[in-house]
């Protein structure tokens, strides 16, 4: 089904071999599994992506102005499943490509020389300030504010459920510079950097026992005017451009490793015996058709992206199939580790390590993150099916 896909997508043979011959020649010399030791593990992630970014094997779907191998459809993909088979380390803040994009698009060229290749090579970590206390699925209620004090934006308020900021070197934020309007009007979108003066990271326990999110607090932190990005008050149709490439360009990686977590399911099933149970198999069968569905919804919202539409509406049908693809296969996963489901990371007879538990840990939180199941189906009902806006009824 994969060649298939490439196939379709009109891959040059020719072109394909001059970088995929370079990637394989170097995921050999980079082989081996990552150390236990998470810090470890965090530092060879790094490693492995400045090395590739050194090698010019980065960013496929950049174009090779930003620092990008500027491949066309077909080749990203084949360049994705190369890297899976390969279990290449994902980039250790996949968060950067949200914000990458984004510069791309609407930065300026210092912007751009400044920011891009340290995102890429995994040398700057970066987080989303999007969500809030009161703004969570509907950004464009953000109160969090920056006055114009001469060459700086002095920015008060909070940001919440603020993914990797305890590591962060920047935050892309929506700061509201003006009075609210419609379409998301005064709102802008800023580069701030973690480091300055005013700010307070407060990490979050999850129910995982990890601290992913943060809450972030901002107390007059001083941000160059140079670090506004496109015009000020035009920073919700530039995070258009940050949201729908996250949910459009993820399908890269996302479904090639979906399609491997879902055969490791299947062979764990076969080797425990739960596949001898037929309710078990019926299970195994529909996340097997699910699998190949995700895979589909994401391709169409890949296309609008490259051909320069608006992939919103796509997305958000991308984005809620996802995320309930994702809870099910791990409710499938537990059903099929059985008994020793209670068993967590930390212990050591736990099956897999504990991978499947805590994969159903962290699902729980796959509806509502980066917009809520409820927003997403909003969005298709207005957008795709034409059906009346729930704002104007209110």
């Amino acid at each position: 089904m994969a060649s298939a896909t490439v196939q379709d997508a009109g891959t040059s043979p020719a072109r394909q071999a001059h970088w995929s011959v370079r990637l394989a020649e170097f995921l050999d010399a980079h082989a081996g599994r990552p150390p236990r030791d998470k810090t470890a593990r965090l530092a060879w992630a790094r490693a492995f992506h400045a090395d590739l970014e050194e090698a010019h094997l980065a960013a496929p779907g950049w174009p090779a102005e930003a620092g990008g191998m500027g491949l066309d459809l077909g080749d990203q993909i084949a360049y994705h499943q190369q890297m899976t088979a390969a279990r290449a380390p994902r980039h250790p803040c996949g968060l950067s490509f949200i914000v990458a994009p984004t510069l791309i698009r609407h930065g300026t060229p210092e912007q751009k020389e400044r920011y891009l290749r340290p995102l890429l090579r995994a040398d700057e970590f970066w987080c989303q300030g999007f969500s809030e206390p009161g703004a969570g699925s509907d950004l464009t209620s953000l109160t969090t504010r920056a006055e114009r004090v001469g060459d700086a934006y002095v920015v008060n308020g909070q940001k919440l459920w603020t993914t990797m900021a305890h590591l962060a070197d920047w935050m892309f934020a929506l700061i509201r510079t003006g009075p609210a309007g419609p379409g998301g009007a005064g709102i802008s979108y800023l580069l701030i950097s973690m480091k300055s003066e005013g700010i307070t990271v407060r990490p979050l326990k999850d129910i995982s026992g990890g601290t992913h999110f943060s809450e972030v607090y901002f107390d007059d932190v001083r941000v160059p005017v140079g670090n506004l990005v496109g015009e000020e008050g035009g920073g919700w149709a530039i995070a258009r451009t940050s949201l729908g490439h996250e949910r459009a360009t993820a399908f890269l990686s996302d479904e090639f490793r979906y399609r491997r977590v879902v055969s490791e399911l299947h062979r764990l099933a076969k080797t425990s015996g739960a596949a001898d149970d037929p309710v078990v198999r019926q299970d195994l069968a529909r996340i097997e058709a699910s699998v190949r569905v995700l895979a589909s919804n994401s391709r169409r919202a890949l296309d609008a992206v490259l051909e320069g539409r608006d992939p919103g509406p796509a997305a958000s049908v991308n984005r809620l199939v996802r995320a309930e693809f994702d809870q099910r296969l791990h409710e499938v996963a537990l059903r099929v580790v059985g008994p020793d489901a209670v068993l967590g990371q930390r212990e050591p007879t736990a099956p897999e390590g504990g991978r499947w538990t805590y994969g159903y840990l962290m699902s729980r939180s796959s509806t509502i993150g980066a917009g809520t199941a409820e927003i997403q189906r909003n969005t298709i009902a207005e957008k795709v099916l034409g059906l009346p806006s729930w704002r104007k009824e209110a």
